[in-house]
């Protein structure tokens, strides 16, 4: 009984807690709780439109603006002209190309610099051939969709669907003498492939 009364005496209780918390829960353990209001609305907090990690930034200063302004002004080429220019006067490392290849790179057309440097590369020799089946006689079909599941580890379905959708891609990513291996195999059974 002593002990009980020790135990209370020790143990602060606020007045309200048995009627948020209800009688049963205990937050004996927890010496900072202080209970919510349960009545009381979420707090709304604003965030920024713009989260900036490094925080606010001085605004930029007159002969900046005014450097910015005359440069919007200029015209295009003269626009051009400004990034060598400014990394001559700076004397910052010249920026080194980066190897393409092997990628595949989009777009036909390059500037001049481009084809430049595309005139002292060597011809790179093909490695990885594509085999293609261009069309079949309609009396071989069965013929040749037996060729392609030999090479090509996919189903009687699958082989099907694959040689009814000509002209498609049948092998991919094969050495020249396995190209043209297949090449001869298609054409005996009655179909037209071609090594791309």
């Amino acid at each position: 009984m002593k002990n009980i009364t020790l135990l209370k005496a020790a143990v602060r209780v606020h007045p309200t807690l048995s009627k948020v918390i209800g009688p049963l829960q205990s937050r004996f353990f927890q010496y900072d709780f202080v209970p919510r209001d349960p009545n009381a609305k979420p707090k709304r907090y604003k965030y920024p439109a713009l989260y900036d990690p490094y925080g606010p930034r001085p605004p930029p200063s007159d002969k900046v603006v005014e450097l910015a302004e005359r440069i919007a002004a200029l015209a295009p080429e003269e626009r051009r002209q400004i990034g060598p220019m400014l990394k001559e006067r700076l004397n910052l490392p010249k920026t080194q190309e980066i190897s393409t290849e092997g990628m595949e790179l989009g777009g036909g057309g390059g500037g001049g610099a481009a084809g430049a440097g595309k005139v002292e590369e060597k011809k790179v020799e093909k490695t990885a051939f594509d085999v293609k089946l261009e069309k079949f006689d309609a009396a071989a079909k069965i013929k040749v969709i037996k060729e392609v599941r030999a090479f090509t580890n996919l189903g009687l379905k699958e082989a099907k669907d694959l040689v009814e959708k000509t002209p498609v891609l049948v092998k991919q990513g094969i050495t020249k003498e396995e190209a043209n291996e297949i090449i001869e195999k298609i054409k005996a059974a009655g179909g037209v492939a071609v090594m791309e």
